[in-house]
């Protein structure tokens, strides 16, 4: 297993830019098995779920080709199954994309239930609901979703609760439906209008994405496309909570300001300075940020994923804070490890975190459990006073493309190293210091 080890104390300086959207690349990897045709995907990011998912297209008959460390070519005609229940299919979350678009194109799919991170409850009973409103059957079976329909048929469906992998999953299934389909309560985040965007290119008609009402005209065929994927928001958030916790200066470059809105303004709400451009944003900091209340939203909304980020910083903050949880009841596991390098945070009924600010965190061994809450320890070590090593970092890499090398080219002073390693350990230790 590896590990970072990270020296504290020192402020990120300098320019980083951003890679494609994990989420949004999840979506259109699947929707890339719907036509015979190839297809050609841009500003893919070089992480590990990625190349989980390319491996289970790949089981499925589909012929993958890497050509370049961020571009694939995709040509699903020899798909023989539509059975995916490998090792590969529970490993991540977004292999269920793979219902919608076997079930959109085959009219049938045999996929098993999805892994990913431990951080709460998410059920899929609102993606069965949609498929079942298209005519076709669902059950669960030996642990996988099974679903089959005669034909598909477009229909009114209206989402009881706002959800993005039953937005895209439905709107994968009806995209071939025959007649029109309509999305109400319809989640609008940025990788539901890019998976809708790609699922145009390919000849879909779907109209509305990024609004809570999507409607869909189903189309006989899709054909091949060639398309560039939006750059991570969440990466990008990461990044500047990251410049803003260690009191730095950074350019944070290849980003789509509007989907930053939420963290710039609760950053200039704690006293941060951002300066927005066309295609980049520029974090400063100089002192403790001020406290301040956040709760987690659906987009356009504060993201849950930057609730660990947001915590973390504020666990430095000049006051108390209160953070509420209010998509995943099982997000503040991370809290547990902060509180070993001196953070001083207390839980309430799981979803509500008080914030007492203190001046200074120190390191500690803490352990990553999923992926954001990962990558708010090793922004934690970053701020901290002294050494701190971050377990589980398989975790982290799920989701962030060449993680340690762009905060060490920001100055951070970390490594990844073996945790069974002790002279690596102690070598990193001896040269700085």
């Amino acid at each position: 297993m590896e590990q970072y080890i990270i020296k504290g104390g020192k402020p990120l300086r300098g320019e980083v830019s951003i890679s494609g959207y994990k989420n949004a690349a999840l979506g259109i990897i699947a929707a890339a098995v719907m036509t015979d045709e190839t297809v050609k995907i841009e500003n893919v990011p070089d992480i590990s779920d990625i190349d989980i998912l390319l491996k289970v297209i790949t089981e499925l008959g589909a012929k993958v080709d890497r050509i370049g460390k961020h571009t694939i070519r995709i040509n699903a005609s020899k798909i023989n199954t539509v059975r995916a229940d490998s090792e590969n299919v529970r490993k991540i979350r977004g292999s269920y994309y793979l219902v919608g678009a076997l079930l959109g194109k085959y009219n049938k799919a045999q996929v098993a239930l999805p892994g990913g991170c431990n951080i709460g409850s998410r059920p899929i009973d609102r993606h069965i609901k949609g498929f079942d409103a298209l005519g076709s059957e669902v059950k669960i079976e030996h642990g996988l979703i099974c679903a089959k329909a005669e034909k598909l048929t477009g229909a009114s469906i209206y989402f009881d609760e706002s959800s993005v992998g039953a937005t895209i999953n439905v709107m994968l299934a009806a995209c071939m439906a025959e007649g029109q389909t309509t999305l109400e309560n319809a989640a609008k985040e940025p990788h539901v209008v890019d998976v809708a965007n790609f699922l145009n290119s390919m000849g879909a008609n779907i109209k509305g994405a990024g609004t809570d009402v999507i409607r869909i005209k189903g189309v006989t065929k899709l054909h091949g496309s060639e398309y560039s994927i939006i750059p991570d928001q969440i990466e990008a958030g990461t990044f500047m909570f990251a410049a803003a916790a260690s009191r730095g200066d950074v350019l944070i470059k290849n980003v789509i300001p509007k989907h930053l809105e939420a963290f710039t303004a609760k950053l200039l709400e704690v006293g941060v300075t951002v300066e927005e451009y066309d295609d980049a944003v520029r974090v400063m900091a100089k002192d403790r940020p001020g406290s301040t209340h956040v709760k987690t939203l659906a987009y356009p909304g504060f993201l849950t994923d930057m609730q660990p980020l947001m915590t973390t910083l504020l666990s430095l903050s000049d006051g108390t804070s209160i953070v509420t949880e209010s998509i995943f009841e099982n997000r503040f596991k991370y809290v547990d490890e902060l509180t070993k390098m001196g953070a001083n945070i207390k839980v309430v009924e799981s979803n509500t975190a008080i914030i007492t600010g203190v001046e200074r965190l120190t390191g500690a061994i803490v352990s990553a459990s999923d992926l954001r809450g990962g990558a708010a320890l090793v922004m934690a070590g970053i701020m901290a006073e002294g050494f701190t090593i971050v377990e589980n970092v398989e975790y982290i890499e799920r989701g962030y493309e060449d993680f340690e090398s762009k905060l060490q080219k920001l100055g951070a002073v970390m490594a990844k190293v073996d945790s069974n390693d002790l002279k690596a350990i102690k070598k990193f230790k001896l040269k700085v210091g």
